[in-house]
């Protein structure tokens, strides 16, 4: 069972470090190709709106048992479909006060970068 341990635990330990170098490397990716984008205003109809929301739940006092109890953590991710004049569709991330101004059916400007929102002004 020690072997087996011996073998395991470097492998996985490599896995993991490797997804997280793999996810910090496309995250750059992503902001250099929304960097490099040009900034775009076309016209744009508010299709759809949409929340994530996600748990986390962590052990009290660093207790990875869960003996002291464990304690929640939420976070929110909204996102705003766009529909252009092509009847092309993108979906963006957008800050929650901006996703509370935005309504479904709202026509206006859209101005974005890459996959970057910028704004939305109504006409």
């Amino acid at each position: 069972m020690f072997m087996l341990f011996e073998i395991m635990f470097p492998i996985i330990f490599v896995m993991v470090f490797g997804m997280i170098i793999f996810q910090f490397v496309a995250g750059i990716g992503t902001w250099h190709k929304n960097h490099q984008s040009p900034r775009l205003s076309v016209s744009a109809t508010i299709v759809a709106k949409r929340e994530n929301i996600t748990h986390h739940s962590h052990a009290n006092a660093g207790d990875l048992s869960g003996t002291h109890g464990y304690h929640s953590t939420s976070s929110t991710s909204y996102y705003v479909t766009f529909q252009v004049e092509s009847g092309d569709r993108m979906e963006l991330p957008v800050s929650g006060s901006e996703y509370g101004m935005l309504a479904e059916g709202d026509i206006g400007k859209l101005t974005f970068q890459g996959t970057r929102y910028l704004s939305f002004e109504r006409v």
